[in-house]
């Protein structure tokens, strides 16, 4: 007669127990483990105990190695272990987290410190540039077609700062030299300027004529871009002549007056005998539409790539990226990703999260030090490493500044005085009269069905942004004529006013 089974002993277990042993069937795993019979009454409180003792449920290692697939809601979803539950980010918190049986994690080591903060220095340049393979295998097309079909050409880079572009500039120069090796070709002669470095705008020229005439003395009697211009208008009497890679980086500091630096450097494409691959980079979007309407007319118009906004699984990632290569972790991976959303939702601004990183690292460092002084007998804990407390510390400081509280409590027709000046400030026009800031004030109000204030009553409003230390005004006779000029950074005026929908709209 068979024994009737207790309630702590399951049908599931019985199961389990007869695969792992191999044993033939349920039935023998029941026979072989006789049990006392029970009376009802004492069964009711032995499964309650059972329930409390009871572990969790038994799920085969498969199941526990693949996880199942997730919706959108429960991607941002986040357990009691502190794990990221995101499949995008999980991939690479997986990776990132095996580091932590490498080394451990000594913040008070001043070599794994001073490693931490160097890896992730904006001016470290890593290795590979990650996010942005796309934007960068369609320069390198273009660079490849010019120098295949020795052809002249122009592409402009545009985008936030931030987003990648002059590094992914720097791996295109270093992609083209290889492959024009591979090819058997001339590799170009690469001539990269940063526009903020010369002293005037047309000292870019004779950078350029400098470097195809190295060695040569410079003829005095005509410009560098008139001797470019009779260059490239001349046939060349090698056929084997190099192409020239010119890569312009903040090329809006060309923008003068009259336009004809930016004019003139994109002009040299079109010569007759040109070998200018020139490639432009600079924040504006419009740059080429703005300032350069004749290009589109003489069928030169640019090229556009546009570097968009990093997002915070790109943020994380390229984060993550930089810790890898460490081998030990110093961050919590919440930690990262707190920092990620914020900047992403900000900016998306690459270099202003690896200074919130950085600030946050030196919290830890300023609070390790502090325990060590007054007691330095303690242990180190071992999960002591840069936490989300640091990370909201580090975020507070770097984007709730007094400016951004200033901004936040304006009325509200300041508030689009400030979003005018804003707006009108972009590029490399830095400050506006009175009148035309004005102009611009009343554009915005009547696209939203507010009705402006008056020209006396704005001046008054624009020399109440003056004393609180928002805009600079000059000294003028007429109030109308005065000069006024941004004395915050554009940052701290989209962040204190991207929550409301018409504001985030008039910057965009």
């Amino acid at each position: 007669m068979p024994t009737i089974a207790g309630p702590s002993s399951s049908p599931r277990k019985h199961i389990v127990a007869a695969r792992s042993e191999n044993i033939g069937g349920i039935r023998s795993a029941e026979v072989n483990t006789p049990r006392k019979r029970k009376l009802r009454s004492d069964s009711a409180a032995e499964i309650a105990a059972t329930v409390v003792s009871t572990p969790m449920k038994w799920k085969s290692p498969r199941r526990c190695a693949v996880s199942s697939p997730r919706t959108l809601k429960e991607e941002v979803k986040e357990d009691s272990n502190e794990k990221l539950e995101s499949p995008v980010i999980s991939a690479v918190k997986n990776q990132f987290d095996c580091l932590d049986v490498k080394s451990k994690w000594n913040p008070r080591d001043d070599d794994q410190m001073k490693a931490v903060k160097e890896a992730l220095h904006v001016s470290k340049a890593p290795s590979t540039v990650v996010c942005r393979e796309n934007e960068q295998k369609r320069v390198l097309e273009f660079v490849k077609g010019c120098m295949e079909e020795k052809k002249a050409g122009s592409l402009y880079i545009c985008g936030c700062p931030g987003t990648g572009k002059s590094l992914s500039m720097e791996k295109v120069r270093q992609q083209a030299e290889d492959w024009a090796k591979q090819e058997g070709l001339p590799c170009p002669e690469t001539v990269s300027v940063n526009c903020t470095s010369l002293t005037k705008t047309t000292d870019i020229f004779s950078k350029i004529l400098g470097e195809i005439e190295t060695g040569k003395k410079a003829n005095g009697s005509s410009s560098p871009l008139q001797q470019l211009q009779i260059l490239f208008s001349q046939k060349q009497k090698s056929s084997s002549s190099k192409m020239m890679l010119i890569i312009a980086d903040e090329m809006d500091y060309l923008i003068t007056r009259d336009r004809g630096v930016l004019h003139e450097l994109f002009m040299l494409t079109t010569l007759p005998f040109s070998r200018c691959i020139l490639i432009g980079v600079a924040n504006a979007i419009d740059l080429a539409d703005r300032f350069l309407p004749k290009l589109k007319s003489l069928n030169c118009k640019p090229l556009v790539v546009t570097f968009r906004a990093y997002s915070m699984e790109q943020i994380l990632r390229i984060l993550q990226e930089r810790l890898l290569a460490l081998p030990f972790v110093a961050f919590q991976s919440k930690a990262l990703e707190l920092c990620a959303r914020k900047v992403s939702a900000a900016s998306g601004d690459m270099r202003k999260a690896l200074c919130v990183c950085r600030s946050a690292l030196e919290i830890l460092e300023i609070e390790v030090r502090g325990s060590t002084d007054q007691e330095p007998q303690i242990p180190i804990p071992e999960n002591q490493m840069v936490k989300m407390d640091h990370m909201v510390a580090a975020l507070a400081k770097t984007f709730k500044s007094p400016v951004v509280d200033t901004i936040q409590s304006l009325p509200q027709h300041q508030q689009i005085i400030v979003c005018s000046a804003a707006k009108a400030f972009r590029g490399s026009k830095k400050d506006r009269t009175i009148a035309e800031l004005n102009k611009l004030y009343i554009e915005i109000c009547k696209s939203s069905t507010i009705t402006p204030a008056g020209i006396t009553e704005f001046i008054n409003m624009c020399t109440v942004l003056n004393d609180q230390g928002i805009l600079k005004l000059s000294h003028a006779r007429d109030d109308k004529l005065k000069r006024v000029s941004l004395r915050v950074d554009e940052a701290d005026i989209t962040f204190a006013l991207k929550e409301i929908r018409f504001f985030r709209n008039c910057l965009l």
